[in-house]
């Protein structure tokens, strides 16, 4: 049951030697500086305005939220007529928050009988059923917390002192749990295995102590293995605000995105080279990218890289890499084939975990019971609440995602969406206007549960049930990040 609660000039990286002040015909900036973009402009995302009334009340659709006695207070005791809808508190006796069920198995898509497990777009298989017990957890709110205590500060770690400037000015003044406890180990050179939760800084955990290696050596590199495009874009991101006016270099390798500029930049030497496997490996086939001098090496969300089924793009790549090098393996689970992964190619390596359970306590979890033809109506009830302010609604399919965003602009509701079948450039464009406000609420199939940072969602909806747990845990750590209380809401039968 759900309850309210309180750059200059730069040599082309041939195999002749070359001097980083010669004269080459191509100047570059370094990476501080902008570069312009490699995906095609196309799609234009649809979204309308919020408001209309059109959907029914909840005594309509029969659905309760924070109804038991015990509860907090109510979504839709107050309406909200400048959003559109009305929404009453209801005591129907139809689908309501909480409680228990039994799931369906039965094949599922947008206003349908959701399916536990087994693939999507699948006909008549069953995969394993889910707990709906796991998906209800209240948020520890308490007046009294444990406040964690870093054995450092960044001004304490042994790194440059103008890659420390650079923290400072992003506002870094002592580390996270994850940061604390595995940028000593990587700065000793040592392999690493970090376990965390989502949303813990793990990625400035690696960023940091290899900028200051990448420093202290300039034909340094270092290689970074993501599983989505979006992740490694916001990796690519992120290491550019800590390396301003170092003269350190990057390029981004990742599908769908124009290889040609890709190839472009890669004949020059880069410090950091990050992207996903499958055009990793594409760029090596074509003889753009060597390997063969990268010595270090960083596996970021593995768990999903292999759920993705890229493990022999992963292998083909770190088989290629000298095997004296440092590897840092980052993970929210571990799984027997992970744990394999780790003892073949990493060297006794340091194990940090700072996870204490699957799901942060900072998410209050609950689910929302639906019939099937309801399932859209009670979307709509909720989304016209004030507090539902920044949404991210997942799907199952591509096709499912891209016809509820339809069904919720025609409701007048600002949203868009972002799936595998969308182009390079239309999913980026649809993650800045859900990062930037402009759009309320974005519908997305699993491909932005993993490792993207968007700031402020307040609510995730699993309209369509996760395919595992480890799904779920990941689709509802884009809420309750940096500290901040979030609300998972998932749709069942």
């Amino acid at each position: 049951m759900y309850s309210k609660t309180n750059s200059g000039n730069r040599n082309s990286n041939s195999s002749a030697p070359s001097s980083r002040s010669g004269g080459s015909s191509s100047n570059r900036s370094s990476a501080s500086s902008s570069r312009p973009s490699a995906g095609r402009g196309g799609g234009s995302s649809s979204y309308g305005t919020r408001g209309r009334s059109s959907a029914p009340s909840a005594s309509t659709t029969g659905s309760s939220y924070g109804s038991r006695s015990t509860g907090g207070s109510s979504y839709g005791s107050r309406p909200s007529p400048s959003r559109g809808g009305s929404f009453s508190g209801g005591s129907s006796s139809g689908s309501r928050f909480g409680g228990s069920s039994r799931p369906s198995t039965g094949r599922g898509g947008f206003g349908g009988r959701p399916r536990f497990g087994g693939k999507a777009g699948g006909r008549g298989s069953k995969g394993p059923r889910l707990d709906i017990s796991r998906f209800i957890n209240k948020a520890v709110i308490t007046e009294e917390v444990d406040i964690f205590v870093p054995e450092h500060s960044f001004s304490d770690f042994l790194v440059e002192e103008n890659l420390k400037k650079n923290i400072e000015t992003k506002g870094f003044k002592n580390p996270s749990p994850i940061q604390d406890k595995i940028i000593p180990h990587i700065l000793k050179g040592e392999d690493v295995v970090g376990i965390a939760n989502t949303g813990t800084g793990k990625t400035a955990a690696f960023l940091i102590p290899l900028i200051n290696k990448a420093i202290l050596n300039p034909d340094e590199q270092v290689l970074i293995m993501a599983p989505t495009r979006e992740l490694a874009i916001q990796i690519d991101e992120e290491l550019k605000t800590f390396i301003k006016g170092l003269k350190i270099f990057s390029v981004c390798c990742v599908g769908g995105a124009y290889i040609g500029k890709q190839i472009s930049e890669l004949r020059y030497f880069n410090n950091f080279i990050i992207g996903t496997p499958g055009r990793l490996k594409d760029l090596i086939e074509r003889r753009s990218l060597n390997l063969s001098k990268c010595r270090n090496l960083v596996l970021d969300e593995a768990d999903r890289m292999l759920d993705m089924g890229f493990i022999n793009d992963m292998k083909y790549v770190m088989g290629l890499m000298p095997k004296e090098r440092q590897t840092l393996f980052f993970s929210a689970t571990l799984s027997p084939e992970i744990e394999r992964i780790i003892n073949d190619f990493l060297k006794n390596p340091v194990r940090i975990s700072v996870k204490t359970q699957d799901t942060a306590k900072s998410i209050d979890q609950d689910v929302v019971r639906v019939k099937g033809g309801q399932k859209l109506d009670v979307l709509h009830e909720l989304l016209i609440q004030p507090e539902f302010s920044k949404v991210l609604i997942f799907g199952r399919t591509k096709h499912g995602v891209e016809k509820l965003t339809n069904m919720l602009a025609d409701r007048g509701f600002k949203a868009v969406s972002i799936h595998g079948d969308k182009a390079h450039a239309q999913r980026q464009r649809a993650l800045k206007l859900f990062k930037d406000n402009t759009v309320q609420m974005m519908v997305a199939t699993d491909v932005a549960a993993r490792g993207l940072d968007i700031p402020n969602v307040s609510h995730v909806i699993n309209y369509d049930l996760p395919e595992t747990y480890e799904d779920y845990v990941h689709r509802i750590g884009r809420t309750g990040r940096a500290d901040k209380t979030g609300k998972a809401l998932t749709f069942v039968d």
